[in-house]
Order: structure tokens, then sequence, then C-alpha cells
């Protein structure tokens, strides 16, 4: 190719290509008015005026600091709603006739679309079989059943995003998909929001009521409130079979209750006994490990509990003196932080080395409450260096006192009753006293016995009722527990062996420490909501083999009876069997939901088809109560693990980290960030629920303060594409609404991309088959191979479960490849007419497959765009992009060209190397001409086949190339794209400089003050460095850039000023000498000192 005459560059050039359908820049004129004129001096006037702005705007910057991120941020101003106005009956497909709306609207996109969905029966695996990519292979999942009291939030919105994004590309792929709907009956929670109602409503207690009155109460909410959560899931767009649609109350899942109960049971593994099981005072209830909510104290802090008339102070050690026997001036000092347990104590508790106590070992001690004699017992348990090393031993209200009383052989004394008040064995004084009104009396006694010996702040973990907000006791109580020492070593040798997979990895360590600890698990709940459990107490029975009660089990009581009379040797017929009134912890049904779900214990076609699940997707703190249950009953009852595959996903937090919790104010309905809420509402919504006066008052003041504007509307996709793109690893995702923002921002440009394909396309277009598409430019082939990258990096990222790859892949093709480069660069050649054929069918190409791979992540969206696209010829298109078939890697890989793209990516660095050359010099309005120049002969066809997409993309006039060697031309900016490889952009006559100097030392002077603040910054940890060392190179890098600017701009002024050109140089510069000088003219004159240039210009104004 012909190359640049360097002398020549003021005339049409050989080399140069103008960039079709954009006007030749022409450069500023170099010829002045008479001295004389009006116009010129006019001019002068209003070029001065504009300079003196410029300066005072720029000295006033100077003086203020720079904004803050949140005021820098992308404002959010609201955005018309459109809404779909077509009549459309529940379940007809939407009217996609009418040309799209000029900007993306949620509400418009979102309507319709779901209930014809389901209606068609897209979600159904018996559809999915008929479809022409049916692959013959299953994948099966259950929905984490979500309690039916409550509504979803964020946490349970990133699971579903999650689960139905890899639900819909299965079924799109042609796997014959189920993913089961339902919830759980939420046995504590649903029974105390119903008793609340009854008391609020009708000013009834549960016990007014018969047990079958109180559960017709209950059914009767369940059928009033429950559906809020199937009403959210739709509105989130998850792709459930609704036919089979479960609930863990419903008569199929007692069914599979009571059948596992009585399986446990034969198999030894479910058995009553006496224990210590957490006990809420306040719901009168056993409640599970996952209830207790563990709260640190850093010492004083008083509570207000339920049933408590006065607040409690807890994070206080009180010293108390028990006496030795026989010695009078002898004494042992205990410290406890629960002196209402003291009536409780059995003994005193030493460590055998602690040479303090040796000489009192085998001794006893007075109680410092009774005065009853206790053992001073020795055991490793006691720790030496903590407080006084001696430790009171309260058996029944203490899980690790119970161990150790039992080594000793100690009897438990229970001084704590189920409703939290003190029992007879306390004494008079105590008896039916609060625990914590008995407290303050316990303690008043000690002084005036003189064994008190002082209180100190001391931190501790208080265990928290999360239902009730009561302190959970430990209570001696008579149970039924589940044996899992044998089911939980199989399912740790599940995971160790391979069989059962958990990512992320990291979790297999929790999982093998659990269950190498795991106890035995309570499942009684003394509730009437739930399952009762299927056990009989045989009234008035002998005790046998020491045992205080005889119970049997069975499917039925006539079953029961059955054993019974095998067990006692009588007619069933002359025994009294009772029912046991407790119910199973909730946790207990949940644990067989993956196969309950499916028919079990009954051979059901779904059963043999989908079990086990192909994958459990749920939040990482699932992970142990009920993912653990679930492969310790499912491996017991079924004989083979539920699923092999677990993927976690982390906890959802708010921006500034916090645990979502209604009393922080930070909790959200999934559906107030799909359509907007204003702050109003949200008040309200805090107002209706739950919370105490206090709570309340913090909660509301942090929406406030995290929602002043309220919440504006971001659509369901936006919400989808934001949950997924932070994905299933790492630490907790922090997330927030300005993130959702951003991906409604995606939407649009996805939205206005469809609208000008669409017009491009026209309603004459005939798409060739993707096998027959060919690219007619290097342009196009770029394009089709980075479609074809994409669709490659989307399925990598499903197969492996990462979302936030195919995220990612999706947001890089359409913002950055298609919406970026491809549209823009083909712009000028869709402008003539007639139009080339190539670029529409690349364009409708990039519109379909790219839909189809959008679809899992945004369903919404890509069904109302894909529907407006003509069909392929010869092809049976699909009624939905639902079952549309999902574009393969293979399908596609003709299309990739890599080395095609390495060579692109050089000329998109040379495009970015102009746009930063363009905004240092300003030029906003003209086009100038560039010159690439390489060093290296073989580099310049690099360039060559993109010369006018490179001007197109660059903002630029003609693009040419200078021949290697040529010296650079004189007044032209450069910039350096590597060590071989240098860009120069036209600057004479399109740039004043000035005008553009005193600005650029201006913008230099701000910047350097930003990089002397960050240098004299402490150093600072962790990733705030990290930040503060990329913000110093950004800031090093910039300085560099103007230094340079103000070089090019310097040599320019030389050049026009130089002797040699003396007439040029009045022109260009003597139309902006002012009048006189004044204080702006001098500072600005100081502030280009800075780079030790002194121009005629700034000269003329100092001296």
């Amino acid at each position: 190719m012909p190359h640049l005459p360097l002398a020549s560059f003021r005339q049409p050039l050989w080399g140069l290509r103008s960039s079709r359908g954009l006007p030749r820049s022409h450069p500023l004129s170099t010829q002045s008015e008479p001295h004389g004129s009006p116009i010129s001096r006019r001019n002068r006037e209003a070029k001065q005026k504009r300079l003196r702005e410029k300066q005072a705007a720029l000295q006033a910057g100077l003086a203020r600091k720079s904004k803050s991120p949140a005021e820098s941020s992308k404002a959010w101003t609201p955005k018309e709603i459109v809404l779909y106005e077509i009549p459309t009956e529940l379940g007809e497909k939407k009217d996609v006739s009418q040309p799209l709306p000029a900007a993306y609207s949620p509400q418009y996109v979102e309507a319709a679309w779901y209930p014809w969905w389901v209606r068609e029966g897209f979600f159904k695996p018996e559809y999915q079989t008929r479809l022409p990519q049916a692959t013959g292979e299953t994948f099966s999942m259950c929905i984490p059943p979500p309690n039916v009291t409550g509504s979803l939030h964020i946490g349970h919105a990133l699971t579903v995003a999650i689960q139905d994004a890899l639900v819909r590309w299965h079924r799109m792929r042609g796997d014959q998909v189920l993913w089961v709907p339902g919830s759980d009956h939420a046995g504590i929670a649903t029974q105390a929001v119903v008793e609340k109602q009854l008391w609020k409503e009708r000013g009834v207690r549960r016990h007014d009521l018969s047990r079958e009155d109180f559960l017709r109460e209950v059914w009767k909410w369940k059928e009033e409130k429950g559906g809020e959560i199937c009403e959210q899931l739709r509105a989130l767009g998850a792709s459930l079979d609704w036919d089979r649609e479960c609930f863990t109350m419903d008569a199929g899942s007692s069914v599979a209750v009571t059948e596992a109960f009585v399986r446990l049971h034969k198999a030894g593994l479910l058995y009553r006994g006496r224990q210590l099981v957490n006990w809420s005072c306040a719901l009168r209830s056993a409640i599970s490990d996952i209830e207790v909510e563990s709260r640190s104290l850093p010492g004083r802090t008083e509570l207000r509990l339920p049933g408590c008339p006065t607040p409690v102070t807890f994070g206080l050690l009180i010293s108390v003196a028990f006496p030795v026997d026989g010695e009078p001036d002898a004494e042992v000092v205990v410290g406890t932080t629960r002196p209402e347990t003291l009536p409780g104590d059995v003994a005193v508790a030493v460590h055998p080395d602690d040479a303090r106590y040796t000489h009192l070992h085998g001794r006893q001690l007075r109680h410092p409450l009774t005065g009853q004699l206790l053992p001073l017992i020795t055991d490793a348990a006691a720790q030496p260096h903590v407080g006084t090393g001696a430790v009171k031993v309260t058996p029944a209200h203490s899980p690790a006192d119970a161990e150790l009383g039992a080594r000793h052989g100690l009897s438990p004394l229970s001084v704590i009753a189920e409703d939290g008040t003190m029992t007879s064995l306390c004494g008079d004084w105590l008896q039916g006293l609060h625990r914590f009104v008995a407290r303050e009396k316990i303690m008043s006694a000690l002084r005036e016995r003189g064994l008190f010996r002082g209180l100190q702040n001391h931190p501790m973990v208080l265990p928290i009722c999360s239902r009730s907000g009561d302190v959970v006791e430990y209570l001696l109580k008579s149970q039924w527990f589940v044996r899992c020492r044998e089911m939980g070593d199989r399912a740790a040798q599940a995971v160790g062996s391979g069989a059962l997979e958990l990512s992320p990895s990291f979790h297999q360590k929790n999982w093998q420490n659990w269950f190498s600890h795991i106890g035995d698990w309570c499942v009684s709940r003394q509730l009437w909501w739930g399952h009762q459990i299927p056990a009989y107490l045989v009234v008035q029975e002998p005790v046998k083999a020491d045992r205080e009660d005889c119970w049997v089990v069975g499917r039925t009581e006539a079953e029961a009876r059955e054993a019974a009379a095998e067990l006692t040797g009588r007619p069933g017929v002359e025994l009294t069997l009772e029912r046991d009134p407790d119910v199973l912890d909730t946790w207990f049904s949940s644990a067989l939901f993956p196969f309950s779900a499916l028919g079990w214990p009954q051979e059901t076609a779904d059963f043999t088809r989908f079990y086990p699940l192909s994958l459990l997707e749920t939040g990482s703190d699932l992970l142990l109560f009920w993912v653990g249950r679930m492969v310790m009953l499912g491996t017991q009852l079924t004989r083979q693990l539920p699923f092999s595959k677990v993927l976690l996903h982390s906890m959802v937090r708010d921006r500034q980290g916090r645990k979502m919790s209604k009393s922080l104010g930070n909790v959200l309905d999934p559906r107030d960030i799909i359509t907007g809420v204003e702050l109003q509402v949200l008040q309200e919504k805090l107002r209706d629920g739950n919370l105490d006066p206090e709570e309340l008052a913090t909660a509301a003041a942090a929406q406030r303060k995290d929602f002043p504007h309220g919440i504006p509307e971001c659509g369901t996709d936006a919400l989808r594409f934001t949950l997924c793109s932070h994905g299933a690893l790492g630490g907790d995702l922090h997330l927030s609404v300005s993130e959702v923002l951003s991906s409604r921002r995606f939407c649009n440009k996805i939205w206005n991309a469809l609208r000008f394909i669409l017009n491009v396309l026209g309603k004459e277009f005939v798409p060739q088959p993707a096998e027959e598409l060919s690219p007619s430019s290097p342009m196009d082939a770029w394009m089709l191979s980075r479609l074809a990258r994409t669709a490659h990096e989307c399925e990598r990222g499903f197969l492996t479960r990462e979302l936030p790859l195919v995220a990612h892949a999706l947001h890089h093709f359409w913002l950055h490849s298609l919406c970026d480069v491809y549209l823009e660069a083909v712009k000028p050649a869709l402008s003539h007419s007639p139009r080339p054929p190539g670029p529409a069918q690349v364009l409708f190409s990039c519109a379909d497959v790219g839909l189809r791979l959008l679809a899992p992540l945004m369903p919404f969206l890509a069904e109302e765009l894909w529907q407006r696209l003509p069909p392929r010829p010869g092809d049976a298109p699909a009624p939905s992009i639902s079952v549309a078939p999902y574009p393969s890697a293979r399908s596609l890989e003709h299309w990739q060209r890599p080395e095609l793209e390495r060579r692109f990516s050089r000329v998109q660095e040379a495009v970015q190397a102009l746009r930063a050359l363009r905004a240092t010099y300003q030029l906003t309005k003209v086009r100038p001409r560039v010159l690439l120049q390489s060093s290296e002969p073989g580099e310049q066809g690099l360039f060559e086949a993109f010369l006018e997409p490179l001007g197109t993309l660059g903002r630029c006039g003609a693009v040419g190339l200078l021949p290697p060697g040529a010296a650079a031309p004189s007044g032209w900016a450069q910039a350096s794209l590597s060590d071989t490889i240098q860009v120069y952009m036209e600057l004479q006559g399109l740039v004043d400089p000035q005008t553009h100097l005193p600005l650029l030392a201006a913008r230099r002077h701000k910047l350097q003050k930003q990089l002397d603040s960050l240098i004299a910054q402490t150093r600072l940890e962790g990733e705030a460095e990290t930040q503060r060392q990329q913000r110093l190179s950004s800031l090093q890098l910039e300085l560099s850039k103007l230094d340079k600017a103000a070089s090019h701009l310097q040599q320019l002024t030389d050049h026009v000023a130089a002797p040699g050109n003396p007439e040029l140089s009045l022109t260009v510069l003597g139309g902006f000498l002012p009048p006189r000088p004044s204080f702006e003219d001098k500072l600005i004159g100081q502030l280009l000192e800075q780079w030790g240039l002194r121009t005629m210009w700034s000269t003329s104004l100092i001296l």
C-alpha cells in the first residue's frame, strides 16, 4: 500500500482513507479579519470573556475538594413508565405486533409473559421431551422450601436467580427438567404468627381453643396469607412446575414423615430419652440449634426480655464464695455469669494439677445458699487459667456440666421450669419467681451472708431464641431423639470419597468437622402446628427394664396397638394408648423434601425418573442444618444419596456489610426493587411488622438514610442479572440498589441495540441459515468471532456452574463488542444506499444468538425482543425463547477467528489512545486526521484492514499509515501503543495553544495536589492500600499525559511564533492578546511556569 509523503500532509494524501458517512473536518481558518473590523473586535471580546469564565471556574475548582464517590456517581433520574395496555387474557400470548417503545420499561417488558409460559406447559418435563434438541437426559432440582409465614427477601431472590438460570439453561439445552416448588409449614414461626393474630383480633389465647379449632385457624391463615411467596416467585420469573407444588404439611408429606419416623425407630435410630435440650421459655418448646442466635456481648449489657418486668443485665462475672466444710476461714471462690442457677449446683470442680487446690482434694464445700455439702471434684475440663480455676457444676442447666456430671455420677437438679420460673427445689423463697427476678434476690442473699466476692465486666456469648427474643435455657426433658453418629459417618464418607461434591470445596472442612462431633438430634417440639409424632404412651403399664414409661410407634393407632400388645403380652383391645401431643421438628420434614416431594415412600413415576436430584443449590448457612440432614435421612431411607452435587451461594449482606435483619431495616422484598417503592411505603411495612418500638425506630432511621427517595424501579431482569453476576463463590455478597440500577441501564442498552437492529432489518429481511453465513468484511468476521467466543464462555460457565463467568461474558458481548464497537463501526456503511447485505445478516445473528445466550439470566427481556425477530427460513421456530435451543460452542466454532480478534485488540488500543488524545486536547467537535507508524513493517498490516473503523471508532477523520523510519509530522500529537507503534493526531489549526495551555496547567495543579495528598497519607492495610496505590499510579499517568500534551502545545506555539513565520504568528496569536493583564491572567501565567514554559502570550502577560 502507498505510504504518506510527509511534505504533502496539507494536500489530499495517498494512503489516507476517509471514514465513510462522516464529513471531512476542516481546519480552523488562518485568515484574520481586518484589524479594525467590528466583527473581529466582537470576536476578540467574546473569546476573552469565555477564557476568563473558564479560568474563574478552574480556580474555583482548585479551592474545592474533589467530589465524594457518592456525589460523583451517575445520578438516577426517574424514568417514564410504559405500560402494556393491549387487552390480553390471562395465559394468552402477548401481542408483539406493535413497535417497541422508545425506552426500556420493565413493567411493559414483564407483562403477560409468565402466565403464557405456565399455560403452555413450557416448565413441565413432559413438554421438553418433544423438543427437537431433546437430549434424553434429566435434570432435577427442588427449591429450598421457604417458610410459609413470611415473604421472600433478597437472600431468597439470590437462590431463585441462580437456580432458575441453571434450570432454564438445561431446558433450552434439551434436558428433561423438573424443578419442584414448595413451602415449609414452619411450625414455631407459623404458630406464633397465628397466636399473635388471634390475640390481637379476638383476645383469645391458643389454650382457650381446642387443638382442632386452633389448627383450623392455622389452615385458614395459610390459605389466606400463604400465597404471597408464590406470587414473589412468579414475579422473579422462576420457571417452576406449579402442578407439582408441595407443602410440608400436605397429605403426601404427612405420609412420608410418618413412614420415616417408623422406619428410623425400627432401625434403632430413633429413641425417647431424657436429655438437655434448647428450650425457649417464651414459646414453652424445645427449639433447634439453627433457631438459637449466639449474641456476643462485650461486657455489661442490658436487655429487655419477654415476660420479664425490668431490663436484665448480662456480661457480668459474679464471684461467689463456697466455704470449706470444717475450716471456718477457708473458701473456694467461683465465678458465674448465671447466679440464678446456683440452687442447681451439685459440686465444684477444679483441675487435678491446679496446685492452689491440691490440699482440698476430696474435701466438701458448703452451698452458699442452702448450706448443703457439695463435693470438690477434680476434672481435666476445669481451666486453671480462667478466673479462679474453680467452676460450679450445674448438670441440669449446662451441656458442659451435664457431661462433667455424668463422668462423676452427679445427679442433676432442675431448678428452672418450662415457663422460666424457679421450681420447688429452690425453696419457698424463690419458687414461682421469674428466673431473672430470682437472680437479683439471690445476689442480695449472697451479700447478706457475706459470701459475695464482687463482680466485673465479662465478655460472653448469650444464646437467644431467634423466634421469641428470649434467652435460651438448657432444660432436662424427655423427648424423641435421632441417633446421628452412624448416619453422620456415612455423610462424611460420601464427601471424603467424592461421591458427594460440595462447591465451593472449602465447605468440606466444615462438613467433616460437624459430622465428626455430631450429637443426637432432638426432634420433639411442644407445639400444635406440625406433624404430630406417631408415638403412643401405653397408660398404666408397669415399668419394664427400669424405664419410666412404655412407648410404642406405629403408622396408625391400630399398628401401634399391635406393637403395644406384643410388648406387654396383653390383648391390644385392653390397652389404653395416648398419642404424644408433641409435633416433629420442622427440619425433620424438610430433610425428607428431596424425595417426599417426588412421592416417596411410593415408587411413583417421578421418584423413579428424577430421584436422586441432579443438584441441590442453597445458601451456605443451610449446609449443616438442612443439607446435612437431607444427606443423612436420604441415604438411610432411600439407600442412595438424595443428590450428588451441592452448590452453595454466599450470604447476602447490605452495602455496609451488615447481615440482613428486620431490626436494621435492611431486609428488602425483591418486588420493591423490581417495581420500585416510595420511602413512605417502606416505612409503613416496618410499622406493620412485629418490631418492638426501639427496633422500629432504629430500622426506620436506617431506611431513611439508605433510601431517602425510596427505591427506583429496576425490573426483574436487572435484579436477576445482578445477583447472578455475584454468583456462588467467595465471601459474602454485599448488594446495593445502585448495582441493580447499573444492570437496568444494561437492559436499556440491549433494548436500544435491538431497536436499531430491527430498524436495519426492516420488514423484508430474510435471515441466512447460521451455517451458511460467511462474513463479508474483517469487521463482520471479528463480530461473529466474538459472538462464537461468547457462546463458548457461556457454555463453560454453565457447565461449571460459575454464573459470574456467564454474566461477565454476556455483559462484555452486548455492551462492548456489539454496542460500543460493531454497531458504531458499521453505522457509516448502513447509511449508504443500497445497504451492503453483510452487516444486516451479522446483526441478526448477534440478536438471535445473543438473546438466546441471555435468556436464562434475563428471561423477560430476552423473550420480548426475540419474539420480534424474523424466523430463519426452513426452521420450525420455537414458540418461546424459553424452549429454543441454547447456542452451543460447537455449532458456532466455524465463526471463531482468534488471530483476527488478537489483531483487532491492537486496533482497539489505538482507538483508546485516539480518544484519550481527543480528550486531552478537548477536540470535542472536530475530526482530526490520524497517522499510524510502526518500526516493524509487518505490524502495519494489523491496521490496514481496519483503517476505516479505526477512524469511525476513534471519532477521527482520515486515517493513514506513516512509513517506518519517517520523521514525525510537526505539530501533531503523539501517543505510543507499544515500543514499536506510534499514533499521531493532527493538532495544528485545530487547537488554540493559548487557550489550552492555561487549562492544562490548572488541571495539572489540581491533580498534583491530589497526588501530594495521597503520598502524604499513612500507609493503609489490605484492599484500601491496593486502591490507594492504584489511584497513585493513575494520577502519575495522568500527570505524565498532561506534561506531554503541554510539550506538544508549546512546540506548536513555538512553530507558529517562529521568526520565519511572523505573519502566521500574528494571525494565530494576535486575536487573543488582552488589552491589559489582569490578576487571573497573572495567576495562569504562574501555573504555566510549573512546566518551565514561557509562551509569547504568557510572557507578555507577566511582563
